[in-house]
C-alpha cells in the first residue's frame, strides 16, 4: 500500500488579533512567546508562525527588536522551521511590515494575497473591563480598517524577500486571492512548490465550512496543478475541526492561539501546546503521520535552518 503523506502542523503562537484580556494563556512577553513556541514544537509543530508583542503592554509589534529575544531562544532549543509574519498590523505600510523578515531572513514568512475588510470588532462586546488601556479601542477600531495588500505591495515584498530564498506562506482569505497569486506567479515572482494557507472564518473573508474548502482546493488544482502544497487555518471554534478535515483531504494544518483561544467549545486552551497536542492526536488517530521539521523542509522546498539570520 502507498504510504500516506505526512501532515505538517504549523503553530501560530500569538498573532495580532487577540488581546491579553481575552485569555491569560495568550503569550506576549519574550519569555512567554519563546516558552510556548518551544513547547508547541516539542508537541509536534514542525513550523512556528511568529508575531511579536510589546512585552510591557501586550500590544502587537512589528519592531524587529521585539522579535530578536525570542527568536534566539527558539533557535537554540528546537529545529522547528521559523515563519515570521509580514502582517502584524492593519495600518502599517508594507515596508514596515516586512522589516522583521528582512532583518532575520527566516526560512518562511507569510504573504497576504489581497486586500480585505479584516475585522474582529465584534469581540469588544464580550468584555466589560480590560487589562490594558489600548485594547478596547484597538479591537473596536478594526471595524474601520482595510488590510491593505495591493499588487504593488505584494510585488515589493516579493522582490525584497525572495533573494534571501524565503518561502512564502501565501495567505488566501478568499477565492480571488488565488487568482491574484496565479497572476503574480505567471510574472515570475514566486517559485514552485507554492505553499497556500487557506484562511477561513475571518470576518471579511471566506467562511469556515467544508464546501468552501472543497471549492478553494478545486480552484487551486485548476490554477496550479501539482505545483503547490496547501494548509488550512480556521478562526475560532472551527479551528480544530477544519484542521482535521484538511488533513484527511491531503492538506496540512495550522493551529495556535493566534487563530483561536479555545481548545473545545466554551473552554479556553491552556497553551499553544495543548492545541497542537490535541490536533496531533486526532490526525494520528485517523491514520496520518505528522511531519518532522526536516520533513516539512523537504515537502516545502525550504533553504534550511542554517541559513537564517538569528
Amino acid at each position: 500500500m502507498a504510504r500516506k503523506p505526512k501532515t505538517i502542523i504549523t503553530c501560530a503562537v500569538t498573532g495580532a488579533i487577540h488581546t491579553p484580556t481575552m485569555s491569560d494563556a495568550l503569550p506576549y512577553t519574550y519569555d512567554q512567546i519563546a516558552t510556548q513556541a518551544i513547547a508547541a514544537a516539542e508537541a509536534g509543530a514542525a513550523i512556528l508562525h511568529l508575531h511579536a508583542r510589546d512585552p510591557e503592554t501586550g500590544a502587537p509589534s512589528i519592531n524587529p527588536d521585539d522579535f530578536a529575544p525570542f527568536l534566539a531562544r527558539i533557535k537554540q532549543a528546537t529545529d522547528a522551521v521559523v515563519n515570521i509574519s509580514t502582517g502584524g498590523s492593519l495600518t502599517a505600510s508594507i515596508q514596515e511590515r516586512i522589516k522583521p523578515a528582512v532583518t532575520f531572513k527566516p526560512e518562511m514568512c507569510s504573504m497576504n494575497m489581497g486586500s480585505l475588510n479584516f475585522s474582529f470588532h465584534g469581540l469588544a462586546a464580550r468584555y466589560k473591563t480590560w487589562k490594558f488601556d489600548w485594547e478596547k479601542a484597538y479591537v473596536e477600531g478594526s471595524e474601520g480598517n482595510i488590510f491593505r495588500n495591493t499588487f504593488k505591495d505584494i510585488k515589493e515584498a516579493a522582490e525584497t524577500l525572495a533573494p534571501d530564498e524565503i518561502k512564502f506562506e501565501h495567505e488566501i482569505y478568499d477565492v480571488g486571492h488565488l487568482y491574484n497569486l496565479k497572476a503574480m506567479a505567471d510574472q515570475g515572482h514566486f517559485k514552485a512548490p507554492i505553499f497556500l494557507q487557506f484562511v477561513m472564518g475571518i470576518m471579511g473573508g471566506i467562511g469556515a465550512d467544508v464546501e468552501n474548502l472543497v471549492f478553494l482546493k478545486r480552484t487551486a488544482d485548476k490554477l496550479f496543478g501539482d505545483d503547490y502544497r496547501w494548509s488550512v487555518l480556521a478562526a475560532g471554534m472551527s479551528q480544530i475541526p477544519m484542521a482535521v478535515t484538511a488533513s484527511q483531504m491531503g492538506g496540512h494544518v495550522r493551529v495556535g492561539l493566534e487563530d483561536s483561544l479555545f481548545i473545545s467549545r466554551g473552554e479556553l486552551a491552556e497553551s499553544n501546546e495543548a492545541q497542537v497536542t490535541k490536533t496531533r492526536h486526532l490526525i494520528e488517530g485517523l491514520g496520518h503521520a505528522v511531519a518532522t521539521p526536516d520533513e516539512a523542509r523537504e515537502i516545502l522546498g525550504l533553504k534550511g535552518g542554517d541559513r537564517v539570520n538569528f
